[in-house]
């Protein structure tokens, strides 16, 4: 009891007794198992994190974040792959298999954040549920929710000031609520200075590295190709490097590239990726924790917050230059 009294830094124990417990620890090399602790005091859960997206990179942020952030206040992760909904899917059995797994909170990820049937359906349960990049219009679960629209202008804005005026660009999914947001500052900034958004320069991908290569092969076959490609991540902009390579043009000097997310393949490719940092990690953290806070209180007192992440950081690497 006295060393759990140390451990949790309670001011019951005296000095001297404090001392000596955190040199035996010292000495032990003594470390609190968190999941055991979280046991003993009735506070453990059992979060599922959900998710249906195509991007490696974006999900191997997501699930580090999260696991790390469970692990350091003893909760359980338990994820899902939810890639079966499509268009018409009956999200009730998906539902059922949810609740059936005695979930103590759920995170939705990008799109199924924006799914209108399952999140009623999770409502519907009670499973207490937090919404990533989408903000539950009804107002009964917390969000994180990263300014997707903010920075795409700002990203926007960048290839501007380096005197792009025909700038492609690649959406991801029309039903990924990140896609639209990004569309959205990608073409407000065109709008504010004056430039014409040709619609054949916005096409629709699918946050793949092929749909990026591809698709890039549409703009650039155009009468009058891009002198950069905006990609609304960071898999479909290496596969738009990839494929100016194979039409043997220079990136940057014949064609700018960026993304979005500044996950891992930003930094592995060649030229390396100037793109918009996204963190993901961090996003990951604050699903958790506003779930484990909201787990300390009674029902009656769970609060429902939007969580949201304003800052805009462009990673600035190799990939952009001014157009010839």
């Amino acid at each position: 009891m006295t060393v759990s009294r140390v451990l949790n830094q309670r001011s019951l124990v005296k000095e001297a007794t404090r001392l000596k417990v955190e040199a035996a620890i010292e000495a032990l090399n003594y470390r609190p198992n968190m999941l055991a602790r979280g046991l003993a005091g009735g506070k453990s859960m059992l979060i599922g994190l959900v998710y249906y997206n195509p991007s490696s990179g974006y999900l191997s942020e997501l699930l580090v974040g999260a696991l790390k952030t469970c692990r350091e206040l003893g909760h359980h992760l338990m994820l899902e792959d939810l890639s079966e909904i499509e268009e018409g899917t009956d999200t009730s059995e998906i539902a059922m298999r949810l609740r059936k797994i005695g979930l103590d909170g759920l995170i939705l990820t990008p799109p199924l954040s924006a799914n209108k049937a399952l999140i009623r359906l999770m409502s519907d349960a009670g499973v207490r549920t937090v919404l990533v990049s989408h903000e539950d219009p009804t107002g009964q679960f917390s969000s994180v929710v990263f300014d997707d629209t903010a920075a795409a202008h700002s990203m926007t804005e960048y290839l501007i000031e380096h005197g792009h005026k025909r700038i492609g660009f690649i959406t991801g999914p029309a039903e990924h609520p990140s896609s639209l947001s990004r569309k959205e500052g990608f073409e407000r900034a065109m709008a504010e200075h004056g430039l014409d958004l040709d619609p054949g320069m916005v096409v629709e991908g699918d946050f793949t590295f092929r749909s990026g290569m591809e698709l890039t092969e549409k703009l650039l076959s155009a009468s009058q190709a891009p002198t950069a490609i905006f990609a609304s991540n960071d898999d479909m902009a290496a596969g738009v490097i990839a494929a100016a390579h194979r039409r043997s043009l220079k990136v940057p000097g014949d064609l700018s590239v960026v993304g979005f997310d500044d996950t891992a393949i930003s930094a592995a490719i060649w030229p390396q990726l100037t793109t918009v940092r996204q963190p993901i990690s961090e996003i990951a953290r604050r699903a958790v924790t506003l779930l484990s806070e909201n787990n300390l209180k009674k029902d009656a007192e769970v609060d429902v917050k939007a969580d949201y992440i304003d800052t805009v950081d462009i990673i600035e690497r190799e990939s952009v230059s001014d157009p010839r």
